[in-house]
């Protein structure tokens, strides 16, 4: 099963990205809950990756949740998911709001990330997820203000909340002449099933980490042949460096891949492979690993030892 929680700084509000089977079970297991979740984004209809829904939506209406809570995905979720309810004598407290992710105007945003989508290659229509960086802490021009004859006041703390003042003598003080932003907005990508990371590349230039599948090894991927569409860590890992992406996240992998000690085949080897063609910090997604991008752009694991470079 698929589920990937996003937050900025903390655990309220939190973001879903797909909804595989046992989802809200596993969130149990976690910091998250499903009253504070803001939107789940589904990147195609796959059942591993859209299963857990109805289960996890009707988890939150007996919890007593109220507030509405974004859906976005292909239009077949929404017809999924009313069938579901309609047909198990089940109801929701709150408000779904469905929004179309293969629109060709989508676009999406609330006061921490701003949302945009790539189409990817998959057997049915995939999408990956952009989440940039929104409304970052702005620093005050003091001695912009001052020399300007602008004293501090509650102004400065408009000025500095991106809040254009109006003074009293009439003139307007914007906060973009005032104060300046210190820090690049982070950015990263999670994407779903695909087989072609190459139509990543615009979305990549000037993203900090790509989280992305690599369900085989390239020797196995060439044995299964084309039909699965989905990508080795080869593949993904020669994308990877030729875009400069500084952090690589490798997920989705094949089931035959054991992680135990003495298995075969190993899921070490998707790394190893990796590593042949990647530069970058690599990391093998395993489930409950946290992981932190810093101000500073680095990417950290803050749970169990995941890095491979």
């Amino acid at each position: 099963m698929t589920g990937l929680a996003l937050c900025h700084s903390g655990p309220k509000p939190w973001y879903l990205v797909d909804c595989g089977e046992g989802t809200q079970h596993q969130l149990l297991r976690t910091r998250y809950s499903v009253m504070q979740l803001r939107a789940i984004f589904i990147t195609h209809i796959h059942g591993d990756h859209t299963f857990g829904l109805p289960g996890l939506l009707t988890s939150a209406s007996m919890l007593g949740r109220t507030e509405p809570l974004d859906i976005i995905a292909p239009v077949q979720v929404q017809r999924f998911i009313n069938a579901v309810i309609e047909n198990s004598d089940s109801s929701l407290s709150y408000p779904l709001n469905f929004i179309d992710s293969e629109a060709s105007d989508f676009h999406w945003q609330d006061q921490h990330f701003k949302v945009t989508n790539v189409a990817l290659s998959h057997r049915v229509p995939c999408r990956a997820y952009v989440f940039t960086e929104r409304n970052l802490e702005r620093q005050l021009l003091q001695d912009k203000l001052r020399g300007d004859g602008v004293e501090p006041g509650p102004g400065w703390g408009e000025l500095q909340k991106g809040q254009d003042v109006q003074l009293e003598d009439g003139r307007l003080l914007r906060s973009e002449e005032y104060t300046h932003i210190p820090r690049t907005a982070r950015r990263l990508i999670v994407a779903g099933d695909n087989d072609n990371p190459e139509l990543l590349s615009g979305a990549s230039n000037g993203s900090h980490v790509l989280i992305h599948e690599a369900t085989y090894t390239q020797d196995v991927a060439d044995r299964v042949g084309p039909w699965p569409q989905h990508s080795s860590a080869e593949q993904v890992a020669r994308f990877a460096q030729q875009a400069r992406l500084p952090n690589l996240v490798l997920t989705h992998f094949s089931s035959r891949y054991q992680s135990g000690p003495g298995g075969a085949p190993h899921i070490n080897q998707l790394a190893a492979e990796a590593l042949q063609y990647y530069q970058g910090q690599l990391f093998l997604a395993r489930d409950f690993d946290t992981y932190r991008l810093e101000k500073d752009l680095s990417l950290s694991c803050l749970t169990t030892n995941t890095t491979h470079s």
